[in-house]
Parts: structure tokens; sequence; C-alpha cells
């Protein structure tokens, strides 16, 4: 590769956070340094690669990495807003509020005021004819996001079923990604995009009445980066890294379900108060 141009790596793991960790570690050691539209004057340029994260077996524990930027509770609202779309009433641009949620645009993409649910469109392709090249969904509309500075960084979900050992059908999903900032937002994206992918074979096994399990997992993102605005906060990321051996850097989703249980009663509460 020419000097000056964005890597491009690979990573490929089992589990989650192994392919999380490895994949912001490489970014920090072989990440281009360049410039960003956020930077302040004073900020030193951003690491910056082109990366694609292979999955293996993405419900294979343990599923959490625990230096991951935020809380548990967080973790469950985040993936409620991606899956459930627990706060697509948020949208509201006209009053400076949220320009989309991904639920909304997967769910309910907006097309001339025709509403198009194109889960519901790949659940049905798939259970059709799951071999089919078909099954992806977008996020991007030019007339909205051209113009804002809020754009999605997530464009495009594909599936496809193929056969597994002793006959297993197998869901395999790629979610391609314009923009990430690797350390303070793939952990959560990975962790309710892969909870979609779940849900989308359950609901193709009831379908067809055949068991679908979920599949390998891939992650493909253009600019992946560690911003040089916090730089010295990741510093200490290297250093958790160095000092605890991974079993000792990793939950299992057993350890974090209470806290997950609480997030889902705040959610309640909360829709609660919103229709009283």
């Amino acid at each position: 590769m020419e000097k000056g141009e964005i890597p491009v790596i690979l990573v490929e793991k089992d589990t989650l956070p192994a392919a999380w960790e490895e994949s912001v570690i490489r970014t920090w050691n072989e990440g281009l340094p360049i410039r960003t539209e956020y930077d302040k004057p004073e900020d030193p340029p951003s690491k910056d690669v082109t990366m694609i994260m292979v999955i293996r077996s993405p419900f294979k524990e343990p599923r959490i990495h625990r230096a991951f930027p935020g809380g548990l509770g967080d973790l469950e609202v985040y993936r409620q807003e991606v899956v459930d779309g627990v706060h697509d009433n948020w949208i509201a641009p006209e009053e400076g509020k949220w320009t989309y949620t991904y639920h909304q645009r997967l769910f309910s993409y907006n097309t001339e005021g025709e509403f198009i649910n194109q889960m519901d469109y790949i659940v049905s392709k798939l259970s059709e004819s799951g071999h089919s090249r078909r099954a992806q969904a977008i996020t991007w509309n030019p007339k909205l996001d051209i113009p804002t500075d809020d754009p999605p960084c997530l464009q495009r979900v594909w599936f496809r079923i193929s056969a597994g050992k002793m006959g297993r059908l197998l869901l395999n999903m790629n979610t391609h990604w314009r923009s990430r900032d690797a350390f303070k937002a793939a952990f959560m994206n990975i962790f309710a995009l892969t909870d979609l992918q779940k849900i989308i074979a359950e609901r193709i096994s009831k379908n067809i009445k055949s068991k679908v399990e979920v599949g390998r997992y891939v992650d493909i993102t253009d600019s992946f980066h560690i911003y040089g605005s916090y730089y010295e906060d990741f510093k200490g990321f290297i250093e958790l890294i160095k000092k605890r051996e991974f079993k000792d850097r990793v939950w299992e989703s057993s350890f974090a379900e209470p806290f997950f249980e609480d997030a889902r009663k705040k959610l309640k509460l909360e829709k609660q108060g919103e229709g009283a």
C-alpha cells in the first residue's frame, strides 16, 4: 500500500468483544493520521482505517467487553432503540432534536410519503428464497441526509441464508458503515445489530417452520476512526489491555442481565410518563 493511503484491516474472531478489541487496537497502531470536519484547531488528527470485522459466532459468550464506553443499562437502551424503536418519538429535526433513528430508517423508511418496512421485506424475501441476494435494507436518504450535519453512519444491511453442517440453516449478515467512532460507538452498534440478526432469524424460522440459526456477522466500515480529541482517554484503554488477561476484560451476558432488566423497567416508566 502506498504511503498516505488509508489502511485496510481485516479482523476475524469468534466473539464480539474479541473482534472489537482487536479492531480498536489495530486502528490505534496502524491508523493513518487524518483530520476530520469535527476537529478543533488544537486537536491531533484522528487515526483512521477501513475496517472489515468478521465475527464467526456473534452470540458465543463472553459477549460483552468491560471497557466499552457506557454503562450496561445504556447498552440495553441502545439495543431497544435499534430493534424496537423505543425512541423513534424523539425524531423532531424541526425542533432541533434527532433527525433519524436506525430503527425508523429500517422499519419505516419514508419515500415520498410512503413508509416501507424493509425488515418485513427481508423476512418475506428470505422466507420465499433463502439464497436470494436481494435481502437488503438501506438508511441513506439523499433528500434528508445530504444537507444535515448528522447523517446516519450505518448505510446498509444485507442478509442471506446458507446451509451449514448437517443441513443447518444459517442467517449471514453484513452491515456497511460510511463512518464509525471505533472506540465510542462500534461495540454498542454491533451488539444491537447482531440482536437484530437474531430476531430476523427467528422470524424467518417461524415463517418456514424450520430453524434458522444466527450465522457469521461481517461489519464493513469505510472510515473506522479514533478521534484525536480523546487520545488521552484512550490511552487508559490501552493500559487496561496490557494489565488484564482477556477473561478479566469481558463479561458474559448473565452478568449484565440485572442491569438490562433495570434499564427495561426505566424505559417502561418513561413510556408510561409520555402517555400520561
